[in-house]
């Protein structure tokens, strides 16, 4: 706005020029004023100007207005461009930021206004400004805190009648909506039925309408009906005069979270429905623990008696196994005899058939004899007075082979007798040799047996005394799960009675 216009009423001049110096003085006592050449060099600046950028009059005088600015936009075609709009006599209008002394970062709402002579040819260029730097700054801050809130929270806003303005990505994600699919469309398409028709979902409006701020956890429907929780501010958005315009919604989703606590809350309820069935179960456990463990002892008690006893019986089935190797030992020398004396047998048996053939010799002599004494009788009767003597001997010879005839009988006899006798004593010794066998066989076996059984006493007492080792060891395990079910209902009713106290 050009305020250097010449006035139509030539006859007010005077009172025009000189409400024209009030209007400029008012000015430049609420703002901060500098002028400038068309080429950009400063005249002058008022107070204000200078306090705002914290300069000295003498500091800016004849120096460029690029002082002020950032070297990349001094160097700028958009910088060279604004003087030439200026000197076009182009009013200029904007914030702009500026450094002041020091390199101070200044935003200032300003007008750049350009100076016409009579002719209209602009002649320098005057600033009118307003530092803004605290507001730019705080709308900085509060942009930059609204926009942290987006980029971390779902965002959504409403007309006062709930329909759908927008919504950040976050919401859209956190629904499974596309922005298209859910703008115009009203809130009540993320509530459940029976909520949507509800006087609380009425009174819900009715409240944020009258500009009341709502803020709690809400069961929402987000695409498809998938049940979605959030922690989310209804906010309502009031204009200058407090009255409000829009709601806005900042969410964040706790649907893991509820879940979570529902799930917790869904086994606190049956912990608390069913401790005091653990709690009689672990007594029950502890009973039958200790009822175990007294069982195991007994066992233990009887097991290392077993095994006692095993012991001795193994000792006692060595001790047989030794003496039956000594009667086995006995027996062998037992048959080896008896063999020995059947081998003799044998061989008087066969000296006796050798006699036989002797006897029968002798029979055959004594015959012959016989015969010979016979015809010595017959000559000497033939011989008459003189074969008496020869008669005589005749009959002694004859005496003789019928003493001859006589013992060979009875040697026969004898011989008869020893034979019967001998048999008698092959077959005896047959029988005692059989027996001896049988004795020998079943010694054998039994020697066998007793072996075997020696060598399974001996297994069954390691096995009984492992059985007393893992007994032992049940037994100190029973004994340490009873200490430990002690233990664990200590615990119990320590947790129970914490969990209480955190209900109470």
């Amino acid at each position: 706005m050009n305020i250097f216009r010449k006035s139509k009423n030539h006859n007010n001049s005077s009172q025009s020029t000189a409400e024209l110096i009030a209007t400029q003085d008012a000015i430049k006592k609420s703002q901060a004023v500098i002028s400038f050449n068309l080429d950009g060099t400063i005249i002058d600046a008022n107070d204000n100007f200078l306090t705002t950028l914290g300069y000295d009059l003498s500091e800016i005088q004849g120096q460029h207005h690029s002082m002020f600015v950032e070297d990349d936009f001094k160097k700028s075609t958009e910088y060279k461009e604004f003087w030439a709009s200026l000197n076009r006599g182009e009013y200029q209008a904007a914030e702009y930021k500026r450094l002041g002394k020091g390199g101070k970062e200044v935003w200032i709402q300003a007008s750049y206004n350009p100076i016409l002579d009579p002719s209209g040819v602009p002649f320098k260029v005057v600033k009118y400004a307003t530092d803004i730097t605290k507001q730019k700054m705080q709308n900085a801050d509060f942009s930059g805190q609204i926009d942290a809130i987006k980029k971390s929270q779902a965002v959504i806003s409403f007309n006062l009648d709930g329909t759908i303005i927008d919504a950040n990505d976050n919401f859209l994600t956190t629904l499974g909506y596309d922005l298209s699919e859910i703008q115009g469309q009203h809130h009540s398409m993320f509530v459940e039925d029976d909520f949507k028709k509800s006087t609380e979902y009425k009174e819900f409006w009715a409240s944020l309408n009258r500009g009341e701020y709502q803020a709690a956890e809400y069961k929402r429907l987000g695409k498809g009906g998938k049940e979605v929780w959030i922690q989310a501010s209804y906010n309502p958005i009031l204009d200058p005069d407090g009255v409000p315009f829009k709601v806005v919604k900042y969410a964040t989703d706790i649907t893991k979270q509820v879940l979570a606590r529902q799930k917790s809350e869904r086994v606190n309820k049956l912990m608390d429905e069913n401790i005091e069935k653990i709690l009689s179960s672990i007594n029950d456990a502890n009973q039958e623990s200790s009822s175990a463990t007294k069982s195991s002892t007994e066992t233990l008690e009887m097991v290392q008696t077993v095994a006692a006893a095993t012991e001795e019986f193994a000792v006692s089935a060595n001790e047989i196994a030794r003496s039956m190797e000594t009667s086995n030992s006995e027996v062998s020398e037992v048959m080896k005899q008896a063999t020995e004396a059947d081998e003799a047998t044998g061989q008087l048996t066969s000296a006796a058939q050798s006699m036989n053939s002797i006897v029968a010799v002798i029979q055959d002599i004594a015959s012959q004899i016989n015969l010979l004494a016979l015809n010595a009788t017959i000559e000497a009767a033939r011989a008459g007075e003189a074969g008496k003597g020869f008669a005589v001997v005749a009959s002694e010879v004859k005496s003789l082979a019928s003493q001859v005839e006589s013992a060979t009988i009875q040697i026969t006899d004898e011989i008869s007798n020893m034979q019967s006798v001998s048999d008698g004593v092959v077959e005896q010794l047959g029988k005692i040799r059989s027996s001896v066998e049988s004795v020998e066989a079943s010694i054998t076996t039994v020697s066998s047996a007793v072996q075997e059984q020696t060598a399974t006493s001996q297994e069954m007492t390691g096995n009984v005394q492992t059985a007393a080792s893992a007994v032992q060891n049940i037994d100190t395990g029973l004994a340490s799960i009873s200490a430990s079910v002690d233990k664990a209902n200590e615990f119990t009713e320590e947790v129970t009675k914490l969990y209480k106290s955190l209900q109470q």
